[in-house]
């Protein structure tokens, strides 16, 4: 269960920094220039490709079992973090109240 968990964090870890990256280049530069809704229709697609990448580099990397069981937990974990940093990060550096977290 350790390095499921060690996994889901490095999971984690790679995928909220690219999506942070990747965030602030689509609010300060591609949004203002084409709208919401396409920037985040181009980002998408970079974010969902990179996931597969990171998921697959850190299950070879900590040696997570094949079990289909275990590595959902650690995609559930990873989800987890990323859920709980985001709303986190929304409530305290952006002052967003919780009910309009969750509508966005």
């Amino acid at each position: 269960m350790r390095r499921t968990l060690a996994a889901a964090a490095a999971y984690f870890a790679i995928v909220f920094s690219l999506a942070f990256l990747l965030g602030v280049v689509r609010t300060l530069f591609v949004a203002p220039m084409t709208g919401d809704v396409v920037a985040v229709l181009v980002e998408a697609p970079i974010i969902l490709l990179a996931s597969w990448f990171a998921a697959g580099w850190s299950t070879r990397r900590f040696s997570v079992p094949p079990d289909a069981s275990v590595r959902l937990a650690m995609g559930f974990a990873a989800f987890a973090l990323l859920m709980a940093v985001e709303t986190a990060m929304s409530l305290l550096l952006f002052g967003r109240p919780l009910a309009q977290q969750v509508a966005a």
